[in-house]
């Protein structure tokens, strides 16, 4: 138990209800700063009646309705999931369209870092050789050759970062002419592209399964030949794809699969060593936002402090993408009214109505989102957790809109559509570019990506201390009084800056702790 005085936080003037901050929650008995009793004990990040509530009575948090009392609440109880009613979803219709119009921010000069130009003009923060999968029959012989490429290969090239298999599920098996396929297509092919990766591109096949490489890089947008026929089409060396296929008849037993994929990574390798990384501006970064393991802090501090550090990457000419569809959902209203035009508001809108269509196809609606760790940590509902996981877009204009596994193109704040599931959102905004990542946690979570640097920031300080080597930023000090949002704003604009030049290395990555990719696949599977 929290040896601290009471100390509660309410978001709104108009809420009626304010969350308990202190360590380990506070007792029935509490007096709060404002003279309330607590008739109940309230854990940490619960909420906490600030008046009486009758039956069917609006709950308010940041002055929006997150549920109706089921039963009377007098001032001083605990609020839980299981006093309220979720609101009805918000129509998609009669929203407000490019309304608001954010004051113009002061441009953020003169700040840079240490990244990798790309030929194509993209800019990566690490220097790393991806190798690209068509299929999941091939992950066990490509893992087998990745750890032998690290073992043996790797210490030649000291400038080369890492490498790494795009290891994924998909491939064969799969619906792959279907209309919703263009979504697991388009996101491998996009990560292939990543900034990160260089603009080496090497390709590992079975030979026999749906996803072509044809398919997955088509000729006409990147050159595409198998390596045994460079000769037959005329084509250099260095402007082609490497596809390594197994059941090449040339390949005689599993060693020689492993043999080839070893060859062709070295040269690969070769021309990635002798990339230096090079003084560029902030405007090159694109930085993906996330929250997963989310607590009632999460709207309170890390979203907050990222949202404003959000701002200050859109003032620098950066790119910052925000996603997971569910988990803005029922701020839909707060959004389109801050699309820099009718038409960004309008795609807003057909993302969120696609991802309706799809929840009620398989016969669920948006509260299927929130974890039991969620409602543990204090949030009730989906409603309340979207009003808190917007806040990682700051305040700055909504300037695009990206359908799953699209790749960004323009700057400013992005709403890149995902799912919530915190693997598939990071896969999806992979694909679209990142080459830095923002993770908020709460409640916590080791996740963690190979191919990008994953900034971890704690909602908690309990939670920062107790996982001090796996969180890399602690933004529970704004709950505390201890620091403002600003100041932590300000301190993760520049860890950012720090971590994609390389200057200092995340948790994860200190770890190698990292999740596997997982595609957004809403076609069927045959």
């Amino acid at each position: 138990m929290s040896t601290r005085a009471p100390l509660s936080i309410t978001m709104h003037p108009a809420d009626n209800v304010a969350i308990v901050a202190n360590d380990g929650g506070l007792p029935a008995g509490a007096v709060l700063p404002g003279g309330l009793v607590l008739l109940d004990r309230v854990p940490q990040a619960h909420k906490v009646a600030l008046a009486d509530i009758p039956e069917g009575g609006a709950v308010r948090r940041y002055n929006v309705v997150i549920g109706y009392a089921l039963r009377p609440i007098p001032a001083g109880s605990w609020v839980h999931e299981r006093l309220l009613r979720m609101p009805d979803a918000r129509a998609l219709d009669g929203l407000p369209v490019a309304t608001v119009r954010p004051a113009p921010q002061e441009p953020l000069a003169g700040y840079t870092f240490e990244g990798y130009r790309n030929a194509d003009g993209s800019v990566g923060t690490r220097n790393i050789l991806a190798i690209t999968q068509t299929v999941q029959c091939v992950a066990g012989v490509t893992a087998f050759a990745v750890q032998r490429i690290k073992a043996e290969l790797l210490p030649r090239y000291p400038h080369v970062d890492d490498v790494v298999a795009l290891e994924h599920g998909y491939g064969c098996g799969v619906a792959i002419d279907a209309p919703d396929a263009v979504v697991p297509i388009r996101t491998l092919r996009n990560i292939s592209l990543n900034p990160n990766f260089g603009g080496e591109l090497m390709v590992v096949s079975l030979g026999c399964e749906k996803l072509q490489p044809e398919r997955l890089l088509p000729p006409g947008s990147i050159p595409l030949v198998d390596e045994r026929n460079v000769a037959d089409v005329g084509a250099s060396a260095d402007s082609v794809l490497d596809v390594v296929c197994l059941q090449d008849e040339a390949h005689v037993g599993f060693m020689s699969m492993v043999e080839s994929i070893m060859r062709q990574a070295e040269e690969h390798l070769e021309r990635l060593n002798a990339r230096r990384r090079e003084t560029v501006p902030a405007s090159e970064l694109v930085v993906g936002v996330q929250c997963g393991g989310s607590d009632a802090f999460s709207g309170v501090t890390a979203n907050p402090a990222l949202g404003f550090a959000s701002d200050l990457l859109v003032r620098a000419g950066a790119t910052v993408m925000f996603s997971e569809v569910t988990e803005v959902r029922d701020a839909i209203h707060l959004l389109t009214p801050r699309a820099a035009t009718e038409q960004v508001a309008r795609d807003l809108i057909r993302e969120m109505a696609w991802y309706d269509d799809y929840l009620d196809k398989g016969g669920v609606d948006r509260s299927a989102n929130t974890t039991p760790g969620n409602k543990k940590g204090g949030l009730a509902n989906i409603v309340e957790k979207a009003l808190g996981s917007s806040a990682k877009s700051g305040s700055s204009a909504i300037a695009g809109v990206l359908a799953p596994g699209e790749r960004v193109k323009d700057k400013g704040l992005i709403f890149a559509a995902t799912p919530a599931s915190d693997f598939v959102c990071g896969t999806l905004q992979l694909a679209s570019g990142m080459n830095v990542h923002i993770f908020t946690t709460g409640r916590g979570t080791p996740y963690g990506l190979s191919s990008v640097p994953v900034i971890k920031v704690a909602t908690r300080n309990e939670l920062a201390a107790r996982w001090s080597d796996l969180i890399d930023l602690n933004a529970g000090t704004i709950a505390t009084g201890e620091a403002t949002i600003e100041e932590v704003g300000w301190e993760l604009f520049r860890l950012i800056l720090d971590v994609a030049s390389g200057r200092t290395k995340t948790c994860t990555d200190k770890w190698g702790l990292y999740n596997s990719l997982a595609l957004f696949n809403p076609a069927p599977i045959t």
